[in-house]
């Protein structure tokens, strides 16, 4: 396989009636999920989106997100997904800094009309595709530019990383050796298909033949009933998703005994969650899988988690899967910042030329965490160089909330950093000076709300009277501040 066609070419050649997709009810073969997908490049034609311009996409996951997020780069164009918890400025800045001309969602598009040429709905959407015919795919190349995956937000520290058809490509079958599937399983989707994580599993599952079970908006009681209806056996997730389970499986227990395998990642995870989800799910192999946006995404896989706990190794992320190569920039045997190489690793940041060069160096990408290699090559992660904060699954830019911070006139100074959380795994602490007594947690919390996400508000705030440590540049000590609240912790990022 070499670009998006070629999955869905040989879910079409081999899978042909099986069912595919099951959403919402409705059940979908493979034979009628690639129709549909060639039928989004007539649309494209229609609605005059040329070749490498850029789709932007905003909705919850479903059967139809997984079509467009194949059938966009599979007719040459781009795919741009969007996460719905952002705030309207930072899907309008995504948007205008990609370019894109059409924006397909299932929500009030408010102002990000203004942000590109037109606006379909879903609904408009099934209306505009139903009667047009399917389309061959376009020849595409590996190094063709597949989607622009936004991190960030609003501020500098947002950047649509560029992952080719070869980077995803690449990511399927690094999957499949890291997460072994076959055509005997039923993938359960529950985290959101704007992460380059959430989609992980369509390319995947689509050139296996396995049916895929779409849950639109994560509940676990839902996904409980869902594994027990459809005997689900495989399943990604983030910490938050996995301890929801959990704690909903001892509540109420269902028939989860087809669940083989449930893999998680993308923040910390607390050992006594993995203890309780190998209780309640007793079948299931826990896999610990670490990546980045940029490696679209995955680089190291941590297997049988679940006899690893308490170990010194259950406190990796695993060895690098087959094709990805890793370096620690330090002295052998010392910590210091993890490379990545390989097919999977993205071409770059959209247009931002100097980001992009900070970032890769001689195809080695630079992932801002500080780790080191044991002498059989398990990872072990220790700190960031990033100042960044993964909560629940989502980066968060700590500048990128500090900017917005300085903008209340009653601020004086103030500092951003991640504080344990059990539910979120990290939350968004704030220390700040105020220039006024009469500033609140509550009322710098609401200030913030207008311009970021809600998973990028602070959760609590620290007030201080004196000037916050420096060092002699004069930069924030945040690593001084932070470290009360990680001390004892066994596992401070993911």
């Amino acid at each position: 396989m070499r670009t998006i066609s070629d999955p869905l070419n040989r879910a079409a050649e081999m899978h042909g009636d099986k069912l595919a997709f099951v959403c919402d009810g409705k059940r979908t073969t493979f034979s009628e999920f690639i129709t549909r997908c060639q039928k989004v490049g007539s649309l494209l034609d229609e609605l005059d989106i040329g070749t490498g311009e850029r789709v932007g996409l905003l909705a919850s996951n479903s059967d139809v997100y997984a079509e467009l997020y194949c059938g966009v780069p599979a007719a040459g164009r781009t795919v741009v997904p969007l996460n719905g918890r952002w705030a309207e400025p930072e899907l309008a800045y995504a948007l205008e800094d990609a370019g894109a001309k059409l924006l397909i969602t299932d929500q009030d598009p408010g102002v990000l009309g203004k942000s590109v040429k037109r606006v379909l709905s879903l609904s408009e959407y099934e209306d505009l595709l139903s009667p047009l015919n399917p389309k061959e795919f376009a020849t595409t190349e590996e190094d063709d530019l597949a989607g622009l995956f936004y991190t960030g937000g609003t501020t500098g520290q947002s950047k649509g990383v560029m992952l080719t058809h070869r980077n995803l490509i690449a990511n399927t079958l690094h999957s499949q050796i890291t997460m072994p599937l076959s055509d005997h399983d039923t993938y359960l989707v529950v985290a959101p298909m704007f992460h380059a994580a959430g989609s992980n599993s369509v390319l995947q599952c689509l050139a296996l033949g396995i049916c895929q079970v779409i849950v639109p908006t994560f509940d676990p009681d839902l996904c409980l009933d869902l594994i027990e209806t459809h005997k689900c056996s495989a399943t990604l997730a983030v910490p938050t998703m996995v301890a929801a389970l959990v704690e909903a499986q001892f509540s109420r227990p269902r028939d989860t005994s087809s669940m083989t395998l449930i893999s998680h990642g993308a923040s910390p995870i607390a050992t006594q969650i993995l203890v309780r989800a190998h209780e309640e799910f007793p079948n299931a192999e826990l896999l610990h899988l670490y990546g980045a946006t940029e490696t679209a995404p995955l680089v190291t896989g941590l297997r049988h988690e679940e006899e690893l706990i308490g170990t010194d190794r259950g406190k990796s992320v695993g060895r690098p899967s087959l094709g990805v190569s890793l370096r620690i920039d330090a002295a052998s045997g010392q910590a210091g910042e993890v490379l990545v190489k390989g097919p999977n690793v993205m071409q770059g940041y959209w247009n931002k030329p100097e980001q992009t060069a900070a970032a890769l160096e001689n195809g080695w990408y630079r992932t801002g965490d500080i780790g080191y290699l044991d002498e059989d090559g398990y990872l072990f992660l220790v700190d960031r160089a990033k100042d960044m904060i993964i909560s629940g699954g989502e980066n968060v830019y700590c500048s990128e909330v500090e900017e917005v911070i300085y903008q209340h006139p009653k601020v004086l100074e103030a500092t951003v950093f991640g504080v344990p959380n059990a539910q979120w795994g990290e939350q968004v602490h704030a220390v700040v000076v105020p220039r006024e007594d009469s500033l609140t947690e509550e009322e710098l919390i609401d200030f913030c709300r207008a311009s970021l996400g809600g998973y990028k508000l602070p959760r609590s705030v620290e007030f201080r009277s004196e000037e916050l440590p420096k060092s002699g540049p004069g930069k924030v000590l945040k690593r001084e501040l932070r470290a009360p609240y990680w001390e004892g912790k066994d596992r401070a990022i993911n």
